[in-house]
């Protein structure tokens, strides 16, 4: 191999970009102090730009395809080296290889939560997170106002950038919406499709594009999701006396079902429900009277008699009305001694001593005095 080959040897014939990694935005070919021939071929893939950087300055620039590096294909580069007429020797430049794909592994979120006017619940506190995608649209301002000299630009360097970003204008994107809190679910596709519109044109300057925004959750504090928790549970319950009592009939099955310890417990239970409800009912206000019916046509029922029974010849007999008692005396079957009783009684009386029955022996003489 003579001296030629050996300096031969030294020059870059191939420039290529296999990305083998998934966050590399823009990463730099290493040149090693080695220099480009005329003839090298340069192999730019779909999803990638080459970008051709002289002494700082951005030069030429090529879309995905494969060239044959020429004077004629250098347009820039070639003003810039002052080859008014080709040059073959070799030469140096850096070559960026730009990303074009979409990068979906961006993750947002709020470290502090976001204050929103709401019309039901006042001031409110919303935190949110979700994910969007990334794409670089306009490689030449990417590498003036990100990259720089960056040999190997990745995604963890301008995600935080766009974090704070997003950020900053979720707050006013809620706001603008006005969207009552409880409704934020149906409307997060609108309202992340408007925050990518909007970060789009925010970030026109530094040519990156968003072009998907998810909004994966909006929350509210854990104290008001608990109130808004209990209220739910108020709502799914209903009537609270038709839910007890269906609870009641369960736990009665349930106890039926269960002898023993489970059902002593159950009635214990049941006894302290009923004596809840009593006292439920004794401190409740009486309820108003029901209107009075109109009296109905004729007269009223005559009123019950007493009815009476009798001790005669050791035995009970009876019941008697007044008159039937009246009859009994007369006949002499009952006399002033006969043993008497009616409802309302402590105990068995003697007739005779009943105020009541006093009228009943008025024509019945008294017994013979013993005679001597």
């Amino acid at each position: 191999m003579g001296l030629w080959d050996k300096v031969k040897g030294e020059f870059i014939d191939i420039i290529e970009w296999l990305d083998d990694s998934r966050d590399t935005i823009v990463w730099r070919f290493p040149r090693y102090q080695n220099e480009i021939k005329m003839g090298a071929k340069l192999v730019v893939r779909e999803s990638q730009v080459a970008v051709f950087v002289n002494e700082g300055q951005i030069a030429d620039v090529f879309v995905p395809g494969t060239y044959t590096l020429q004077t004629q294909n250098l347009p820039i580069l070639s003003t810039l080296k002052g080859w008014k007429y080709g040059f073959d020797s070799p030469w140096k430049a850096e070559v960026y290889y730009v990303n074009t794909r979409q990068f979906t592994d961006f993750k947002w979120g709020t470290q502090n939560p976001v204050m929103m006017r709401d019309a039901e619940f006042g001031m409110v506190r919303l935190r949110a997170f979700g994910a969007f995608s990334m794409r670089v649209v306009d490689p030449e301002k990417l590498l003036r106002e990100l990259v720089g000299t960056d040999p190997q630009f990745r995604t963890e360097e301008v995600q935080e950038f766009l974090r704070q970003l997003i950020v900053g204008h979720l707050g006013p994107a809620l706001a603008a919406a006005q969207v009552p809190v409880l409704d934020l679910v149906a409307q997060q596709l609108v309202i992340g499709q408007k925050l990518a519109g909007v970060l789009s044109e925010e970030l026109t300057g530094y040519g990156v594009h968003i072009p998907k925004f998810i909004i994966e959750n909006i929350s509210l504090p854990p104290e008001v999701e608990e109130a808004l928790d209990k209220r739910t549970s108020m709502g799914v319950l209903g009537n609270l006396d038709q839910y007890s009592k269906f609870q009641a009939a369960n736990a009665m099955q349930d106890a039926a079902n269960n002898s023993g310890g489970a059902g002593e417990g159950f009635g214990l239970g049941l006894g302290m429900a009923a004596g809840q409800r009593m006292a439920n009912a004794i401190n409740q206000p009486p309820a108003a009277a029901p209107p009075m019916s109109p009296p109905p046509a004729g007269p009223p029922p005559l009123p019950r008699q007493d009815q009476w029974y009798a001790g005669v010849n050791g035995q009970q007999a009876g019941p008697f009305d007044l008159a039937a008692l009246a009859a009994q005396a007369h006949s002499g079957a009952v006399t002033r001694t006969t043993q008497v009783w009616k409802n309302g009684m402590p105990q068995w009386t003697a007739a005779g001593q009943v105020p009541e029955l006093s009228g009943l022996f008025a024509s019945v003489p008294p017994p013979l005095p013993p005679q001597g």
